[in-house]
């Protein structure tokens, strides 16, 4: 089954990409990161990440590709993510629809497959300067065939000033067969844009990991 989703998800990446007769933009995007924090919890031990990746959008489709170096308990260095969406419009509200396929190459699986796929759905909506979202991501068989999961955030932002931002998202969490895993995460952040570079100083905190404050900084490129 997990095979089938992989093929679904990457074929959907393509058939995206190659949509005719709208009007189709692509972009790029680099970050250097002092920590690189997946729902509370560091991906790199606690390290430098350096980031990347490829975004491609046709009227409300959109698909890309991103990858970070990652470091595990085992050999492990590298995540790949392919993910593709649709972005409607309903009023006031933007809805985001789509899902992702989460690669480790080279991976071992001698404890469970790492490679993974995700659906997810959110809405948000801009009240004046204030925007929040929610979202909801579910994976029939997560990281190392844990099973069933869910995952459920919320998050709101608001600007200090031309330039500057406040964000915070609150996370959940939720493992079907092993609800003793069930946990939060929570990170706030500040971004500042200048000199075409986005500036970002976060906290980040869970149940069950400890806080930590990480910096990035980042560009886009073609947007």
């Amino acid at each position: 089954m997990r095979k089938i989703e992989k093929a679904l998800l990457i074929c959907g990446v393509f058939l995206l990409s190659s949509t005719p007769g709208q009007a189709q933009d692509v972009s790029a995007n680099v970050t250097l990161s002092t920590d690189y924090v997946f729902r509370g919890f560091t991906q790199t031990d606690h390290s430098p990440a350096i980031q990347g990746g490829f975004d491609f959008s046709a009227s409300d489709f959109y698909a890309g590709s991103w990858a970070s170096n990652v470091d595990f308990i085992d050999d492990t260095n590298i995540e790949l993510d392919l993910y593709a969406g649709i972005t409607p419009t309903l009023g006031e509200y933007a809805f985001d629809i789509g899902g992702v396929f989460y690669a480790y190459p080279g991976s071992p699986d001698a404890a469970g497959e790492q490679d993974f796929v995700e659906v997810f759905a959110g809405i948000s909506r801009a009240y004046a300067s204030v925007s929040w979202d929610v979202k909801l991501s579910y994976s029939s068989d997560f990281y190392l065939e844990t099973g069933p999961a869910w995952y459920r955030e919320i998050g709101v932002a608001f600007p200090l000033g031309d330039s500057l931002s406040l964000d915070g998202r609150f996370g959940s969490s939720a493992f079907d067969d092993l609800p003793a895993a069930d946990y939060e995460d929570y990170q706030l952040g500040l971004t500042l844009s200048a000199m075409d570079m986005d500036w970002d100083l976060r906290w980040y905190d869970s149940a069950i990991t400890d806080s930590r404050v990480v910096f990035s900084i980042s560009r886009s490129f073609g947007d």
